[in-house]
């Protein structure tokens, strides 16, 4: 498994796998461990040039330009009905870290606090999603791994990126 860093961007890798491990590229919100299967993560990119779409769910927060193609960027803070908080660099610009996803032909980017690291996690280590997990997070997570000191939330990419676009028409 390999990154490609080119420019501010880095490519992943996810031709090396095994049967009787998950794959997952690591991200934060807040201080929540979430994974994202490494097999779905096409590149993790720094950006800070967003196009607004008007009338956009909140959850859009717009459109970048990535390497010529159109991505749309949704924001898993607000997708997971957390409050945003928004970094800027020295020079008073944001910077928003992305993990790219294609999706049914489409490209997407979602918008974290940080990437962590790829973790390969056993199968047997998989379990359901706890039924104390709020509501909102259980319907966008497929189940979760106990690491040794918190919970690594598994993501459902496709629950996450079934946004309610009737309502922005």
């Amino acid at each position: 498994m390999t990154f490609h860093q080119t420019d501010r961007s880095l490519t992943v890798d996810a031709s090396v796998g095994t049967f009787d491990s998950l794959d997952y590229v690591t991200v934060m919100i807040g201080d929540q461990i979430l994974g994202l299967p490494i097999g779905r993560v096409h590149d993790v990119f720094i950006t800070n040039r967003i196009t607004l779409v008007p009338r956009a769910p909140s959850e859009i927060i717009g459109l970048l330009n990535l390497r010529g193609r159109i991505v749309t960027a949704i924001c898993l803070r607000r997708r997971l009905g957390r409050p945003v908080t928004l970094k800027q660099d020295r020079e008073g610009k944001t910077e928003l870290v992305a993990v790219g996803i294609d999706h049914e032909g489409e490209a997407y980017a979602l918008i974290v606090d940080a990437v962590g690291e790829v973790m390969r996690l056993d199968q047997s280590t998989f379990e359901p999603t706890p039924v104390h997990l709020d509501r909102g997070w259980a319907a966008l997570a497929t189940g979760v791994h106990r690491l040794e000191d918190r919970l690594l939330v598994v993501l459902d990419v496709d629950a996450i990126l079934a946004l309610d676009l009737q309502a922005a028409a």
